[in-house]
């Protein structure tokens, strides 16, 4: 079997349903898939940081992919998360990815040992690559240090280059520093190495040096907008597109951003239930949840179809 295409474009970290017992809901999932990719998603990276991923099992996980596929979402279109802090869990989920023939895997460095050195951080990801053993493999490494706190530094991503051309795939860079995207970019976009923005407050900027798109918590509310702006980045409109966009993130960013982006699925969506999150996550107040739907309505944002 051939390796998959390369997503390109929007793609969400998909916020998970849950039930009250904290149980994951597929069926809710599955059908907020269904609404992103009709509404301006390319892709979906399911199991992100937005997606409460790090609260959830190897097992839990397997399901909902399974269920995801069985209600319809193509695998072409998924690019789960996979990196985990256990070597062998790493290797688990990649491979269950690959031979339910999703597109791609997101992978997180290991990231409870603060401090590690490339040297270790590059032997994870290797080993994750050899178990799996597949040529069909796409990994695109994960920078997210404000979270992480372990960082994917320019000279560990040319050295995985270097030894798995081809099936290190891209990065998404979350560091909210665009002179490190940007880095990224002058380095490794033109050797076929996939640079996606980690907000789509720069997915102009990184579309216009080479970028493929942006992996965006607020792609989960906002999509078609912001596929606009991918889709149109040289016209002569794309830098009013890029304020918008950015405008109503700043709007989302104010208050603690997966209780939010679920705050705001919940009512446009008229599904209370979307409100809760695992713990040790928890929703927004009534106040804070007030002020955010207020501010969002004044803007003109809405959310078509959803509901």
């Amino acid at each position: 079997m051939a390796r998959a295409k390369r997503i390109e474009g929007v793609l969400a970290p998909v916020i998970t349903p849950f039930r009250k017992d904290y149980a994951p809901d597929a069926e809710r999932l599955v059908r907020h898939c269904r609404w992103l990719l009709k509404n301006g998603c390319s892709g979906l990276a399911v199991f992100g940081t937005n997606s409460e991923a790090n609260s959830m099992s190897v097992p839990e996980k397997r399901r909902l992919l399974e269920a995801l596929i069985a209600g319809g979402i193509a695998p072409a279109a998924l690019m789960p998360g996979t990196g985990h802090c256990a070597l062998t869990d790493s290797v688990e989920l990649t491979r269950a990815a690959l031979e339910m023939g999703c597109a791609g895997v997101l992978m997180l460095p290991p990231f409870y040992y603060k401090n590690a050195p490339d040297e270790g951080l590059y032997r994870n990801f290797a080993e994750v690559i050899e178990r799996v053993g597949d040529e069909r493999l796409q990994l695109y490494l994960y920078h997210i240090p404000p979270v992480s706190q372990v960082p994917i530094s320019l000279g560990l991503i040319e050295r995985l280059l270097g030894k798995y051309p081809g099936i290190v795939a891209g990065v998404k860079d979350s560091s909210g520093d665009w002179s490190n995207t940007k880095a990224m970019l002058e380095q490794f976009a033109k050797s076929g190495f996939d640079v996606f923005a980690g907000s789509e407050e720069f997915l102009l900027a990184n579309m216009r040096h080479g970028g493929k798109g942006c992996i965006t918590a607020t792609g989960n509310i906002n999509p078609g907008p912001i596929d606009n702006l991918y889709r149109n980045w040289r016209s002569p409109d794309a830098e009013r597109q890029q304020a918008a966009i950015t405008a109503t993130r700043k709007i989302v960013q104010k208050q603690p951003m997966i209780a939010a982006l679920k705050a705001t699925v919940a009512h446009f969506g008229n599904d209370p239930q979307w409100k809760t999150l695992r713990p040790p996550l928890v929703e927004l107040n009534s106040v804070q949840e007030k002020d955010l739907i207020s501010e969002l309505k004044a803007s003109g944002f809405s959310m078509p179809g959803l509901g």
